[in-house]
């Protein structure tokens, strides 16, 4: 008889978008717009902070993470929607190349003290940045965007990264689970409930 390895537990840690926002409001400014720009479209930190002008297409409202800045080396192609364009639009001139800059210069590094004083501020723990792009997926399931959709969308190889995800989304299984609370047949007769919530036989 074989032995059975553990499963490997994956850690997802999201946000809600309440808890987004008091975050966003107690950083520094440029990386609040990382921030912004990080749950919009899902992007690694990697990709962020090196995200370069010639990289964006503002009118066709796209970017593109070539191959080899990938996790998995396959060039990805990123829709912008309207709060990455709006973010995008307010780094317009500060840098020739890179997109993200703070006082002239590239952001290279994200987890600083501000960061880490400003998630203490917002009362949120256990959290890195990478946890961004977990809240960005965990968001785009619970508004029912496919999993095969969200895979794309974030570029991940396999299936399985997205499944991680999939029980945020539970709503294809309430039909269900609601056929547990249908009157249950008992001994020849149904049971049901009056609106007191005491069980009734109905014949």
């Amino acid at each position: 008889m074989g032995v059975e390895l553990p499963v490997p537990k994956r850690r997802v840690r999201w946000l809600t978008h309440e808890q987004a926002q008091r975050l966003i409001e107690e950083l520094p400014a440029h990386l609040a717009e990382m921030v912004r720009f990080s749950l919009a479209t899902g992007l690694r930190k990697a990709n962020v902070t090196g995200l370069e002008w010639s990289q964006v297409d503002l009118q066709r409202r796209t970017a593109w993470i070539h191959a080899d800045q990938a996790k998995a080396r396959k060039a990805i192609g990123i829709p912008l929607n309207a709060e990455a364009i709006l973010v995008l639009r307010r780094q317009v001139g500060k840098h020739p190349r890179f997109v993200f800059t703070h006082q002239g210069k590239p952001v290279t590094n994200v987890n600083t003290k501000a960061w880490k004083a400003a998630l203490g501020r917002a009362g949120i723990t256990d959290f890195r940045w990478h946890d961004l792009r977990h809240t960005w997926a965990s968001w785009h399931v619970q508004v029912d965007t496919p999993l095969n959709v969200l895979q794309e969308l974030g570029g991940w190889e396999s299936a399985d990264m997205v499944r991680r995800y999939a029980h945020l989304a539970p709503d294809h299984l309430a039909e269900f689970a609601e056929r547990l609370s249908r009157p249950r047949a008992i001994g020849g007769t149904n049971l049901a409930h009056d609106k007191g919530g005491k069980e009734v036989r109905e014949l």
